[in-house]
């Protein structure tokens, strides 16, 4: 994966930062906190960290997630096309490990709005035990 270019083909400029915040993006099996990405670079200061999360997210190279734990989570986007609308899926967060868990194959049900109501996001969480603790 070349990162530079992924980050040029979004409109952000690779700076050294960005560059090692995108690797450590790609080191997550799932959706992540700002805890857990200041964990795993331990190089960077938590406003630096937090600023390139919200430059990644402004040009939806990844997601945000609010699954109501009080902590956002994020996900990389795996749409090509900053148009698409990848993270418009169902999120599960596990009440008992914290997990917060993305559901690609799950669509966010639509919802007629009244005339002039224009959503801007939709964020549908569903909150349980996942299945790793189920099985516990």
């Amino acid at each position: 994966m070349d990162i530079e270019k992924k980050l040029e083909e979004r409109g952000i400029r690779p700076t050294a930062n960005r560059i090692l915040v995108m690797r450590a993006l790609y080191g997550f099996s799932h959706s992540f906190s700002l805890r857990d990405m200041e964990d795993k670079i331990d190089t960077l200061d938590k406003s630096s960290v937090f600023r390139t999360l919200r430059l990644f997210a402004d040009h939806h190279l990844i997601h945000e997630i609010d699954d109501g734990s009080g902590s956002l989570k994020y996900e990389l986007c795996t749409a090509e096309h900053t148009s698409d609308d990848d993270d418009l899926h169902t999120h599960f967060f596990c009440e008992k490990c914290g997990r917060t868990i993305c559901m690609h194959d799950i669509p966010v049900p639509r919802v007629l709005l009244p005339e002039g109501f224009v959503p801007t996001s939709v964020n549908y969480v569903i909150k349980g035990v996942c299945d790793e603790c189920s099985r516990k």
